[in-house]
Protein backbone atom coordinates (compact mmCIF):
# COMPACT_ATOMS: atom_id res chain seq x y z
CA UNK A 1 0.00 0.00 0.00
CA UNK A 2 1.57 3.16 -1.10
CA UNK A 3 2.46 5.89 1.83
CA UNK A 4 0.19 8.80 2.09
CA UNK A 5 1.42 11.94 0.25
CA UNK A 6 0.85 14.21 3.36
CA UNK A 7 0.65 12.87 7.13
CA UNK A 8 -0.01 14.86 10.50
CA UNK A 9 1.21 12.97 13.22
CA UNK A 10 -0.04 13.92 16.91
CA UNK A 11 0.91 17.85 15.29
CA UNK A 12 0.05 20.77 17.93
CA UNK A 13 0.88 23.88 17.32
CA UNK A 14 1.51 27.29 20.50
CA UNK A 15 1.24 31.09 20.09
CA UNK A 16 2.08 33.17 23.25
CA UNK A 17 0.32 30.11 25.40
CA UNK A 18 -2.60 29.52 23.46
CA UNK A 19 -2.76 26.00 21.62
CA UNK A 20 -3.98 26.60 17.93
CA UNK A 21 -3.84 23.12 17.17
CA UNK A 22 -4.22 20.02 19.56
CA UNK A 23 -2.15 16.93 18.91
CA UNK A 24 -3.80 16.71 15.86
CA UNK A 25 -3.53 13.56 13.20
CA UNK A 26 -4.44 12.54 10.15
CA UNK A 27 -3.22 11.77 6.20
CA UNK A 28 -4.23 12.58 2.60
CA UNK A 29 -3.58 9.98 -0.22
CA UNK A 30 -2.34 11.08 -3.84
CA UNK A 31 -4.72 12.95 -6.25
CA UNK A 32 -7.29 13.48 -3.33
CA UNK A 33 -9.39 16.85 -2.94
CA UNK A 34 -9.04 16.80 1.26
CA UNK A 35 -10.87 19.49 2.48
CA UNK A 36 -10.29 21.19 6.31
CA UNK A 37 -13.40 22.72 7.10
CA UNK A 38 -14.02 25.36 10.28
CA UNK A 39 -15.01 28.34 11.70
CA UNK A 40 -12.73 30.99 12.47
CA UNK A 41 -10.41 30.19 15.01
CA UNK A 42 -10.72 26.78 14.85
CA UNK A 43 -7.31 26.12 13.50
CA UNK A 44 -7.88 25.40 9.62
CA UNK A 45 -5.37 28.19 8.75
CA UNK A 46 -2.44 27.32 11.47
CA UNK A 47 -3.08 23.38 10.03
CA UNK A 48 -2.51 24.63 6.32
CA UNK A 49 0.21 26.55 7.64
CA UNK A 50 2.01 24.06 9.07
CA UNK A 51 1.82 22.08 6.09
CA UNK A 52 3.34 24.78 3.79
CA UNK A 53 6.07 25.69 5.82
CA UNK A 54 4.88 28.94 6.98
CA UNK A 55 4.72 27.82 10.82
CA UNK A 56 6.43 24.78 12.62
CA UNK A 57 5.17 22.77 15.28
CA UNK A 58 5.92 22.98 18.78
CA UNK A 59 9.44 21.51 20.28
CA UNK A 60 7.52 18.04 20.90
CA UNK A 61 4.37 18.51 18.67
CA UNK A 62 4.45 15.93 16.55
CA UNK A 63 5.42 15.18 12.82
CA UNK A 64 4.44 16.90 10.09
CA UNK A 65 5.39 14.53 6.84
CA UNK A 66 5.29 14.61 3.05
CA UNK A 67 6.00 11.84 0.55
CA UNK A 68 6.71 10.06 3.76
CA UNK A 69 9.60 12.30 5.05
CA UNK A 70 9.81 14.82 8.26
CA UNK A 71 9.77 18.32 7.22
CA UNK A 72 8.94 19.90 10.40
CA UNK A 73 12.01 21.77 9.57
CA UNK A 74 12.10 22.60 6.03
CA UNK A 75 11.66 26.08 4.09
CA UNK A 76 8.49 26.27 2.07
CA UNK A 77 10.10 26.34 -1.19
CA UNK A 78 11.59 22.51 -0.14
CA UNK A 79 8.25 21.06 0.21
CA UNK A 80 7.04 20.22 -3.41
CA UNK A 81 3.84 22.25 -3.18
CA UNK A 82 2.60 25.15 -4.31
CA UNK A 83 -0.09 27.79 -2.81
CA UNK A 84 -2.92 29.65 -3.86
CA UNK A 85 -4.50 32.45 -1.57
CA UNK A 86 -7.33 34.34 -0.82
CA UNK A 87 -6.09 37.51 -2.03
CA UNK A 88 -4.43 35.73 -5.41
CA UNK A 89 -1.47 37.92 -4.31
CA UNK A 90 -0.81 38.47 -8.43
CA UNK A 91 2.23 40.77 -9.25
CA UNK A 92 -0.14 44.22 -10.27
CA UNK A 93 2.77 45.56 -13.17
CA UNK A 94 3.00 42.03 -14.54
CA UNK A 95 1.37 40.49 -17.21
CA UNK A 96 -0.86 37.34 -17.29
CA UNK A 97 1.84 35.18 -18.86
CA UNK A 98 4.77 37.28 -16.79
CA UNK A 99 2.50 36.77 -13.31
CA UNK A 100 2.43 32.89 -14.15
CA UNK A 101 6.43 31.97 -15.45
CA UNK A 102 7.77 34.61 -11.94
CA UNK A 103 8.12 30.89 -10.05
CA UNK A 104 9.86 29.20 -12.92
CA UNK A 105 11.92 32.19 -13.44
CA UNK A 106 12.83 32.04 -9.94
CA UNK A 107 14.06 28.43 -10.29
CA UNK A 108 16.31 29.34 -13.36
CA UNK A 109 14.21 27.19 -16.11
CA UNK A 110 15.45 27.41 -19.68
CA UNK A 111 13.37 29.64 -21.53
CA UNK A 112 11.91 27.75 -24.10
CA UNK A 113 10.42 25.69 -21.38
CA UNK A 114 8.98 28.57 -19.48
CA UNK A 115 6.88 29.62 -22.61
CA UNK A 116 5.59 26.28 -23.05
CA UNK A 117 4.85 25.11 -19.44
CA UNK A 118 3.05 28.70 -19.27
CA UNK A 119 0.35 27.99 -22.47
CA UNK A 120 0.28 24.64 -21.00
CA UNK A 121 -0.52 26.11 -17.80
CA UNK A 122 -3.39 29.17 -18.48
CA UNK A 123 -4.82 26.32 -21.10
CA UNK A 124 -5.45 23.78 -18.03
CA UNK A 125 -7.48 26.62 -16.26
CA UNK A 126 -9.16 27.44 -19.66
CA UNK A 127 -7.58 30.91 -19.99
CA UNK A 128 -6.81 31.57 -23.79
CA UNK A 129 -3.21 32.27 -23.63
CA UNK A 130 -3.14 34.74 -26.77
CA UNK A 131 -6.12 36.35 -25.43
CA UNK A 132 -5.01 37.27 -21.71
CA UNK A 133 -1.44 36.27 -21.45
CA UNK A 134 -0.83 40.16 -22.54
CA UNK A 135 -3.27 41.88 -19.96
CA UNK A 136 -2.24 43.14 -16.34
CA UNK A 137 -3.96 41.64 -14.00
CA UNK A 138 -6.06 44.77 -13.21
CA UNK A 139 -8.10 44.24 -16.89
CA UNK A 140 -9.23 40.98 -15.56
CA UNK A 141 -12.49 40.03 -13.48
CA UNK A 142 -12.33 38.48 -10.41
CA UNK A 143 -12.61 34.99 -11.93
CA UNK A 144 -9.99 35.35 -14.49
CA UNK A 145 -7.55 36.48 -11.45
CA UNK A 146 -8.54 33.63 -9.44
CA UNK A 147 -7.47 31.14 -12.89
CA UNK A 148 -4.19 33.07 -13.04
CA UNK A 149 -3.04 32.28 -9.44
CA UNK A 150 -4.58 28.57 -9.88
CA UNK A 151 -2.44 28.12 -13.12
CA UNK A 152 0.70 30.40 -11.30
CA UNK A 153 0.87 27.55 -8.68
CA UNK A 154 -0.15 24.71 -11.55
CA UNK A 155 2.83 25.62 -13.65
CA UNK A 156 5.23 24.66 -10.78
CA UNK A 157 3.58 20.90 -11.19
CA UNK A 158 3.59 20.75 -7.96
CA UNK A 159 2.77 17.25 -5.96
CA UNK A 160 0.40 18.96 -3.53
CA UNK A 161 -1.72 22.35 -4.19
CA UNK A 162 -2.81 24.27 -0.95
CA UNK A 163 -6.05 26.58 -1.44
CA UNK A 164 -6.65 29.03 1.11
CA UNK A 165 -10.17 30.05 0.68
CA UNK A 166 -9.30 31.04 -2.29
CA UNK A 167 -13.16 31.45 -3.90
CA UNK A 168 -13.99 34.04 -0.64
CA UNK A 169 -14.40 37.13 -2.97
CA UNK A 170 -16.39 36.15 -5.84
CA UNK A 171 -20.43 35.96 -6.36
CA UNK A 172 -22.25 33.46 -5.49
CA UNK A 173 -22.56 32.27 -8.69
CA UNK A 174 -19.26 32.38 -9.58
CA UNK A 175 -17.89 30.30 -6.91
CA UNK A 176 -20.26 27.89 -7.79
CA UNK A 177 -18.99 27.70 -11.17
CA UNK A 178 -15.60 27.33 -9.67
CA UNK A 179 -16.06 24.66 -7.47
CA UNK A 180 -17.34 22.58 -10.05
CA UNK A 181 -13.70 23.70 -12.29
CA UNK A 182 -11.59 22.54 -9.21
CA UNK A 183 -12.78 19.63 -8.80
CA UNK A 184 -12.53 18.78 -12.29
CA UNK A 185 -8.88 20.34 -12.73
CA UNK A 186 -8.20 17.95 -9.38
CA UNK A 187 -9.63 14.55 -11.41
CA UNK A 188 -7.94 16.07 -14.64
CA UNK A 189 -4.34 16.81 -13.50
CA UNK A 190 -3.88 14.44 -10.65
CA UNK A 191 -2.58 16.52 -8.11
CA UNK A 192 -3.44 16.48 -4.48
CA UNK A 193 -5.49 19.43 -3.53
CA UNK A 194 -5.12 20.29 0.36
CA UNK A 195 -8.36 23.13 0.61
CA UNK A 196 -9.21 25.40 3.40
CA UNK A 197 -12.60 26.40 3.63
CA UNK A 198 -15.42 27.71 6.46
CA UNK A 199 -17.98 27.25 3.52
CA UNK A 200 -19.85 23.82 3.95
CA UNK A 201 -21.60 23.77 0.69
CA UNK A 202 -17.95 24.26 -1.15
CA UNK A 203 -16.65 21.26 1.54
CA UNK A 204 -19.30 18.94 0.43
CA UNK A 205 -19.34 20.11 -3.80
CA UNK A 206 -15.32 19.28 -3.87
CA UNK A 207 -14.23 17.17 -1.44
CA UNK A 208 -13.27 13.58 -1.49
CA UNK A 209 -13.20 13.48 2.82
CA UNK A 210 -13.36 16.61 5.02
CA UNK A 211 -11.72 16.68 8.12
CA UNK A 212 -14.13 19.32 10.15
CA UNK A 213 -12.04 21.47 12.83
CA UNK A 214 -13.37 22.66 16.15
CA UNK A 215 -11.56 23.89 18.88
CA UNK A 216 -7.73 23.30 17.33
CA UNK A 217 -9.00 19.93 17.28
CA UNK A 218 -10.37 17.61 14.41
CA UNK A 219 -13.84 16.79 15.05
CA UNK A 220 -14.84 14.64 12.74
CA UNK A 221 -12.71 13.19 9.45
CA UNK A 222 -14.64 11.25 6.63
CA UNK A 223 -16.03 11.70 3.15
CA UNK A 224 -18.70 13.93 2.76
CA UNK A 225 -22.10 11.87 3.21
CA UNK A 226 -20.68 9.77 6.19
CA UNK A 227 -19.92 13.58 7.85
CA UNK A 228 -23.66 15.04 6.53
CA UNK A 229 -25.25 11.96 7.19
CA UNK A 230 -23.90 10.85 11.02
CA UNK A 231 -22.15 13.56 12.57
CA UNK A 232 -20.40 12.60 15.78
CA UNK A 233 -21.29 15.80 17.64
CA UNK A 234 -23.24 18.75 17.97
CA UNK A 235 -20.75 21.09 16.59
CA UNK A 236 -20.59 18.99 13.42
CA UNK A 237 -24.65 18.18 13.34
CA UNK A 238 -25.22 22.02 13.36
CA UNK A 239 -21.70 23.23 11.29
CA UNK A 240 -22.78 21.09 8.29
CA UNK A 241 -26.27 21.76 7.52
CA UNK A 242 -29.24 22.19 9.50
CA UNK A 243 -30.29 19.84 12.61
CA UNK A 244 -33.02 19.53 14.81
CA UNK A 245 -31.96 18.55 18.09
CA UNK A 246 -33.47 16.37 20.75
CA UNK A 247 -32.51 15.81 24.11
CA UNK A 248 -33.27 13.36 26.61
CA UNK A 249 -31.28 10.56 28.82
CA UNK A 250 -30.21 7.10 27.62
CA UNK A 251 -32.39 4.49 28.41
CA UNK A 252 -30.81 1.50 26.87
CA UNK A 253 -30.95 -0.34 23.54
CA UNK A 254 -33.63 -1.88 21.61
CA UNK A 255 -31.81 -3.85 18.66
CA UNK A 256 -29.19 -2.04 16.75
CA UNK A 257 -30.76 1.65 18.25
CA UNK A 258 -30.39 3.47 21.29
CA UNK A 259 -33.47 4.83 23.39
CA UNK A 260 -33.38 8.10 24.80
CA UNK A 261 -35.83 9.28 27.49
CA UNK A 262 -37.40 12.18 26.98
CA UNK A 263 -38.37 14.71 29.83
CA UNK A 264 -42.54 13.41 29.42
CA UNK A 265 -41.05 9.96 29.31
CA UNK A 266 -41.96 9.10 26.13
CA UNK A 267 -38.58 6.97 23.86
CA UNK A 268 -37.40 8.09 20.80
CA UNK A 269 -34.21 5.49 18.81
CA UNK A 270 -31.27 6.51 16.78
CA UNK A 271 -28.44 5.47 15.69
CA UNK A 272 -25.44 5.81 17.81
CA UNK A 273 -25.04 6.05 21.47
CA UNK A 274 -22.60 3.17 22.57
CA UNK A 275 -20.37 3.20 25.69
CA UNK A 276 -23.17 5.83 27.23
CA UNK A 277 -23.72 4.73 30.61
CA UNK A 278 -28.02 4.44 31.69
CA UNK A 279 -29.44 7.93 33.01
CA UNK A 280 -26.70 10.10 31.08
CA UNK A 281 -27.75 12.90 29.42
CA UNK A 282 -27.50 13.21 25.82
CA UNK A 283 -28.57 15.35 21.94
CA UNK A 284 -29.85 12.67 19.23
CA UNK A 285 -29.50 15.05 16.12
CA UNK A 286 -32.27 14.82 12.94
CA UNK A 287 -31.66 16.59 9.81
CA UNK A 288 -35.07 18.44 8.91
CA UNK A 289 -35.37 16.79 5.07
CA UNK A 290 -35.64 13.50 7.11
CA UNK A 291 -39.22 15.12 8.87
CA UNK A 292 -42.29 14.30 7.81
CA UNK A 293 -45.08 16.36 8.94
CA UNK A 294 -48.51 13.48 9.16
CA UNK A 295 -52.03 13.69 10.58
CA UNK A 296 -52.23 12.58 14.32
CA UNK A 297 -53.70 9.40 13.37
CA UNK A 298 -51.71 8.57 10.18
CA UNK A 299 -48.57 7.67 11.53
CA UNK A 300 -46.17 5.19 9.57
CA UNK A 301 -45.52 2.02 11.23
CA UNK A 302 -41.88 1.99 12.56
CA UNK A 303 -41.72 5.79 12.93
CA UNK A 304 -40.76 7.71 15.95
CA UNK A 305 -44.05 10.33 16.31
CA UNK A 306 -43.82 13.75 18.56
CA UNK A 307 -47.22 15.48 19.13
CA UNK A 308 -46.64 19.03 17.47
CA UNK A 309 -48.34 22.08 16.21
CA UNK A 310 -47.44 24.29 13.06
CA UNK A 311 -46.10 27.22 14.30
CA UNK A 312 -44.67 28.90 10.72
CA UNK A 313 -44.37 27.60 7.36
CA UNK A 314 -40.78 29.11 5.91
CA UNK A 315 -40.58 29.70 1.83
CA UNK A 316 -37.34 29.07 0.69
CA UNK A 317 -37.72 28.29 -3.13
CA UNK A 318 -37.19 24.85 -4.12
CA UNK A 319 -37.99 24.06 -0.12
CA UNK A 320 -40.22 24.90 1.68
CA UNK A 321 -39.51 24.60 6.48
CA UNK A 322 -42.50 24.21 8.34
CA UNK A 323 -41.79 24.76 11.56
CA UNK A 324 -43.47 22.90 14.49
CA UNK A 325 -43.74 23.57 18.16
CA UNK A 326 -43.35 20.30 20.12
CA UNK A 327 -45.92 19.23 22.86
CA UNK A 328 -43.00 18.64 25.58
CA UNK A 329 -40.99 21.60 24.79
CA UNK A 330 -38.92 22.25 22.40
CA UNK A 331 -39.52 22.84 17.92
CA UNK A 332 -38.46 21.19 15.00
CA UNK A 333 -38.24 22.09 11.21
CA UNK A 334 -39.43 19.67 8.20
CA UNK A 335 -38.04 20.44 5.12
CA UNK A 336 -40.06 19.51 2.24
CA UNK A 337 -40.09 19.88 -1.78
CA UNK A 338 -42.08 22.87 -3.07
CA UNK A 339 -44.25 21.06 -5.63
CA UNK A 340 -45.55 24.51 -6.91
CA UNK A 341 -47.29 26.80 -4.21
CA UNK A 342 -50.16 27.93 -6.96
CA UNK A 343 -51.39 24.68 -8.24
CA UNK A 344 -50.06 22.32 -4.68
CA UNK A 345 -50.21 25.11 -1.83
CA UNK A 346 -48.61 23.63 1.66
CA UNK A 347 -51.52 21.84 3.54
CA UNK A 348 -50.07 22.89 6.89
CA UNK A 349 -50.93 26.11 8.24
CA UNK A 350 -50.20 27.79 11.25
CA UNK A 351 -51.76 26.69 14.36
CA UNK A 352 -52.79 22.87 12.90
CA UNK A 353 -51.74 20.07 15.00
CA UNK A 354 -49.56 17.23 13.41
CA UNK A 355 -47.60 14.95 14.31
CA UNK A 356 -43.80 14.74 13.06
CA UNK A 357 -42.56 11.95 12.44
CA UNK A 358 -38.69 9.92 11.54
CA UNK A 359 -37.33 7.05 11.05
CA UNK A 360 -34.87 5.91 13.96
CA UNK A 361 -31.95 5.41 11.17
CA UNK A 362 -32.42 9.12 10.44
CA UNK A 363 -31.76 10.11 14.13
CA UNK A 364 -28.01 10.17 15.24
CA UNK A 365 -27.09 10.14 19.32
CA UNK A 366 -24.41 12.39 19.48
CA UNK A 367 -21.49 12.53 21.15
CA UNK A 368 -20.31 15.34 23.39
CA UNK A 369 -18.07 17.80 21.81
CA UNK A 370 -14.81 18.34 22.84
CA UNK A 371 -13.51 20.74 25.59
Amino acid sequence: MAAPVVEFRNVSKTFAGHKAVRGISFHIDKGEFFSILGPSGCGKTTTLRLLAGFEEPDEDGGEVRILDEVVNHRRPYERKLAMVFQNYALFPHLTVEKNVAFGLEQRGTPKGEIVTRVRNALENVRLDPVKFGGRPPAALSGGQRQRVALARALVLEPSILLLDEPLGALDLKLRKEMQLELKSLNRRLGITFVYVTHDQEEALTMSDRIAVMDNALIAQLGAPAEIYEHPRTAFVARFIGESNFLEGAYAGREGTWALVRRADGSLVRGRGGDGRAEGAAVKIAVRPERVELVQPDAVPEGFDALPATVRQVVYRGEMLHVRVTLREGGEMVAAMRNEGQIRNPVRWQEGVACMAVFAPDDARVLEEDPA
